[in-house]
């Protein structure tokens, strides 16, 4: 049996390889894989060359200690059953579905303490690390009842907006190139979704919170603006090798905005007194259970079409949102 693995080998350049599929150590299990899903936003990075070489992957993933270098595997987001137990593992987990922070590829091993257990459907499942990533832009944001909130960017992360539609404030908006991104935005709970160039005509006070989760530098100039006296920026997107130009002048320095960043992998030390990965992780898997996510999820793809799906999602092409792949 030979296991399918994708490679990022340059920029622009992927392949799946045929590997043999890895031996089950004793403390392992062997999860055959049905989903992974394709992250748009550091995932995108790495297919376009635009990551620093040598920087490290995320040192806190076991799946991904290692190097942005090609060639490479990267990927975080894998549904699965397990389909073969170590002599150290006990059989409850033979044929368990589980999510896994592993690369896309169509088998592999993991230690059972690195997974997360489910009984979500595949198409919900792939979205634990995206739902995870917005929890903690929400928790770092730190939205009052009444305050105004703005949010630039509507892809799958995205889903932050129907995270702070459940709070009571008085604005939210949500700004997209995109239409069909705007309207699945609206969808979700935003009170007004609009293109860039509108967000300031639009806003009816400045805003307490804007968060940049476009991946557009220029986008962390405008979220900069929007904010009010003393208002809070998170920003969540990774921008690498990008630049980032902004204007500090003195409406900036007289503001006091608050200008910070949030990033997943770990817990910001303000919540450190009540909040865990794991307490972070149930509360996402039980949001999951009950949120219908089938507008955010627009395109699959069989993992040998990589070249393409890969394509289709660098190019925004046909309404793509999250794209996913399928392994048969």
């Amino acid at each position: 049996m030979s296991r399918r693995s994708l490679f990022f080998t340059g920029e622009r350049s992927v392949e799946v390889r045929d590997r043999p599929v890895p031996e089950t150590e004793a403390g392992e299990v062997l999860v055959r894989t049905e989903r992974t899903a394709m992250s748009p936003g550091t995932e995108l990075l790495v297919y376009r060359g635009e990551i620093s070489a040598g920087a490290a992957a995320d040192e806190t993933i076991e799946a991904l200690d290692g190097e942005f270098s090609y060639p490479l595997q990267y990927g975080y987001a894998a549904v699965g059953r397990v389909a073969e137990t170590g002599a150290d593992v006990g059989e409850e987990w033979l044929d368990r579905r589980v999510f896994a922070f592993n690369p896309h590829e169509s088998h592999f091993t993991a230690d059972p303490e690195a997974l997360v257990p489910t009984t979500l459907a595949p198409e919900r499942a792939l979205f634990v690390p995206t739902v995870e990533a917005a929890v903690n832009f929400v928790m770092d944001a730190r939205p009052r009842i009444g305050s105004g909130v703005v949010v630039f960017g509507q892809g799958s992360i995205g889903l932050t907006t129907a995270l702070l539609a459940e709070f009571p404030l008085a604005e939210l908006v949500t700004v997209d190139y995109d239409e069909k991104r705007r309207a699945v935005s609206e969808s979700f709970g935003a009170d007004r979704a609009v293109s860039p160039d509108a967000v300031e005509s639009v806003l009816s006070e400045p805003a307490d919170v804007s968060l940049e989760l476009s991946g557009n530098p220029e986008a962390l100039g405008e979220a900069i603006d929007v904010a009010g006296f003393a208002g809070r920026v998170i920003v969540g997107s990774w921008y690498e090798t990008k630049d980032v130009s902004l204007r500090l002048d003195e409406q900036y320095h007289r503001s006091h905005v608050r200008v910070r960043s949030s990033q997943v992998s770990r817990i910001d030390p303000d919540h450190a007194d009540r909040w865990d990965k794991r307490r972070r992780m149930e509360y996402v898997t039980s949001w999951l259970a009950d949120a219908d996510l089938s507008p955010v999820l627009t395109h699959e793809f069989e993992i040998g079409d990589a070249k393409r799906a890969y394509r289709v999602v660098d190019e925004r092409r046909d309404g793509v949102i999250q794209a996913a792949f399928r392994y048969e």
